[in-house]
């Protein structure tokens, strides 16, 4: 996979891409990650980026001609058949299922937005969709565009084990059970006894709970949303649910 970044602040992506498992993909060639400055298609001896809004207004917006620029130069005869992202505070949500389909790409663009926003022609004359991950606003779309790439190179094959991504929090339906380890008491807390019985079918029913307690706790509206929830584990030997 390639991800195309684009960016007035490269620098802010040189940390997290090169620790952990970021690193690691890039290095065993799974994934390929470019950032490019967009202050590198301007055309004036400013290198300007910005300029007020019309209609008035606080702030200022990023001007379309060195970003579209920018896009077309790096993704030349693909424009057009690679999906290019703009991180948005005011697009649609960014969800496990986005992310999934984004794993299954070769390559795709993400365009990072700063000040009051973007002109809304760089969208429409790129085709770009335009993608939030959260109901709040952050001062650029480097730190979202971040979380975009850390969740969909994870899911890509091979950059980390399959087993590890099975049973996570949105998954399935519903978000993850709370995990344990040693020691098995800890300041008066002590490891649920389900988890120390070595009874895969207990310790799945008592997963299976944990999970739809904490959904309705923390995530009621995941209980509502989806078509089907997934059955609770039935312990073989007797039929209990």
């Amino acid at each position: 996979m390639r991800i195309d970044v684009f960016t007035l602040f490269p620098a802010i992506f040189r940390g997290p891409l090169d620790e952990s498992i970021l690193r690691r993909a890039q290095e065993r060639e799974l994934v390929r990650i470019d950032v490019h400055d967009i202050r590198d298609w301007t055309e004036d001896r400013h290198r300007t980026v910005d300029d007020t809004p019309y209609g008035g207004g606080a702030g200022m917006v990023m001007v379309a001609p060195p970003i579209v620029a920018a896009v077309e130069a790096t993704l030349g005869g693909n424009l057009g058949r690679v999906p290019i992202l703009v991180l948005s505070a005011g697009g649609r949500r960014f969800t496990q299922d986005v992310a999934q389909r984004l794993a299954g790409e070769q390559r795709f663009a993400l365009i990072c937005g700063r000040y009051e926003g973007i002109d809304e022609r760089v969208a429409e004359v790129l085709a770009a969709d335009q993608i939030s991950i959260g109901d709040y606003v952050v001062t650029g779309g480097e730190l979202p565009a971040l979380v975009v790439i850390d969740a969909v190179c994870r899911l890509r094959p091979g950059v980390i084990e399959a087993a590890s991504i099975e049973e996570e929090s949105h998954a399935a339906p519903l978000v993850e059970y709370p995990h344990y380890t040693r020691p098995v008491e800890f300041r008066g807390r002590r490891v649920p006894d389900a988890l120390l019985q070595g009874h895969h079918a207990r310790t799945a029913q008592w997963r299976w709970a944990r999970s739809l307690a904490r959904t309705a706790r923390w995530r009621p509206d995941l209980l509502v949303q989806p078509p089907n929830l997934p059955d609770a584990p039935t312990d073989r030997r007797n039929g209990t649910a």
